[in-house]
């Protein structure tokens, strides 16, 4: 059975592929010499300087940013999955977004029981979730499991009850010494 994508959801899947292929055309912009030294790291800051070779756009340096450089105007705040970002506090907002054009992301104030509410609306509405709780619903899922099985086989019993009755002390080298020469004598 194939999906057909709604008009609006096409036509942000053209924008977030239109967005990826203008960012594969941008130069890398780096620091003002972080390539000579290794004190200066690579994240962009803005030349500054009377003499700054690439502030005055001089042929054979590296480009600055520029505003024509920036993304379509139509993939603006979208996320690469399409879905255009929502963020949520309550359940009350999760039962707000339109399915077919948004997703949410949970904020990270919010605890773990309105986690699992606002987790339980998306999926009944079908709505994407960006940052899902998955680690702790399957932790979740395993200690119900644990708790309703007991140990499996007969051998596994028998070794916990030898642990639990074999807290016999043990002897030092010294005393053990002194009672083979009490034995002996």
């Amino acid at each position: 059975m194939t999906e057909r994508a709604t008009p609006e959801k096409a036509i942000a899947e053209q924008a977030v592929k239109l967005r990826k292929a203008v960012k594969a055309r941008k130069p890398k912009f780096r620091r003002h010499e972080s390539w000579r030294y290794k004190r200066l790291k690579g994240n962009w800051k803005n030349p500054r300087g009377l003499d700054n070779k690439m502030r005055l756009n001089v042929k054979g340096w590296p480009k600055s940013v520029n505003i024509g450089y920036g993304g379509p105007r139509i993939a603006k705040g979208l996320h690469p999955s399409g879905y255009k970002e929502v963020l949520v506090h309550t359940p009350d907002e999760a039962a707000q977004v339109d399915p077919k054009t948004q997703a949410i992301r949970i904020a990270h104030t919010v605890g773990t029981r309105k986690r699992i509410q606002i987790a339980s609306i998306a999926r009944e509405r079908e709505i994407h979730v960006l940052n899902p709780l998955v680690k702790r619903e399957i932790d979740e899922e395993k200690v119900e499991e644990e708790t309703l099985e007991e140990p499996a086989s007969e051998l596994e019993k028998e070794k916990e009850e030898k642990k639990k009755t074999s807290k016999t002390p043990k002897r030092s080298r010294t005393k053990r010494a002194k009672e083979v020469k009490a034995s002996e004598s």
